[in-house]
């Protein structure tokens, strides 16, 4: 018999603790997201980060450029929303080439960067300060908290190897003893996601995962999502879900606990 993990309840108990931390240390934050474009998956996100934050007493501002705008200029308004923020995110995907991309995420500084996609941020994630996860790490940590699931000795394959999901839970989840298997679209042999007794997939391609592609009892983690017909779907085919023992929704399971542990990071980075 499967469990559906609610996220939104997850979320719920983050964020009441949050809003006690604002309350109770006086602190007076400012959340900014600049975003490229009108993308509808972005601005659903948006709007979640957006919601969240109002919940824990945080203040919110949203920009928007066009995706026309010139980098230099662009470059001078994460500066300067930066300056006037205690958190700020620039929204992905961006227009920019991946180099360029990286540049400007640099421009964020590091006592603001909540998203942790800075190089200097990274860097000191992947030297193994865990001390403020990147979100969905952090989601993923209070979904097997919430579960009361150990990672030593577990089999773990992530599907997908991009910076926002693949690349820093794979060093969380080795760090915290479990054996990772990595999957990207080069890899011909999915004979581990069957071996695997976790599965997390960021890949955000609707009905990637099958039934057959995983052992009975997986515990099932969708942290992809894409817009189609105006919904958002996973990266599981909803086959998995009777063959799971756990899994997480999408919509309603990993986004909104990822959401909180943005603002989590915002305190932390604010608090000291």
């Amino acid at each position: 018999m499967f469990e559906i993990i609610d996220g939104i309840k997850i979320a719920n108990k983050i964020t009441i603790q949050n809003r006690k931390k604002v309350e109770q240390k006086k602190l007076k934050l400012k959340l900014s997201v600049i975003l490229l474009g009108d993308n509808k998956t972005s601005l659903s996100y948006i709007s979640q980060k957006e919601k969240v934050a109002f919940e824990s007493g945080v203040d919110f501002s949203l920009f928007k450029f066009s995706k026309k705008i010139d980098q230099e200029d662009f470059a001078k308004k994460i500066v300067e929303i930066s300056r006037e923020s205690s958190g700020t995110i620039i929204q992905l995907p961006t227009p920019f080439p991946r180099e360029l991309e990286q540049e400007m995420l640099n421009l964020v500084p590091q006592e603001k960067d909540i998203d942790i996609l800075s190089e200097v941020r990274l860097g000191r994630y992947y030297a193994g300060d865990f001390s403020v996860l990147p979100p969905v790490v952090g989601a993923v940590r209070y979904i097997l908290k919430e579960k009361e699931i150990s990672l030593k000795g577990k089999k773990v394959a992530v599907v997908g190897s991009g910076k926002l999901v693949g690349k820093p839970l794979t060093i969380w989840l080795m760090a915290n003893k479990a054996t990772v298997t990595i999957l990207n679209e080069f890899s011909r042999d999915k004979k581990e996601l069957s071996r695997s007794d976790i599965v997390i997939s960021g890949v955000g391609k609707e009905g990637l995962i099958k039934s057959s592609d995983v052992k009975k009892g997986v515990f099932a983690i969708d942290a992809g999502s894409v817009s189609k017909d105006n919904s958002i779907k996973g990266d599981f085919d909803k086959s998995v879900y009777k063959k799971a023992s756990f899994y997480t929704p999408v919509p309603g399971g990993v986004g909104p606990i990822t959401s909180a542990c943005l603002i989590e990071n915002l305190i932390k980075l604010n608090e000291t």
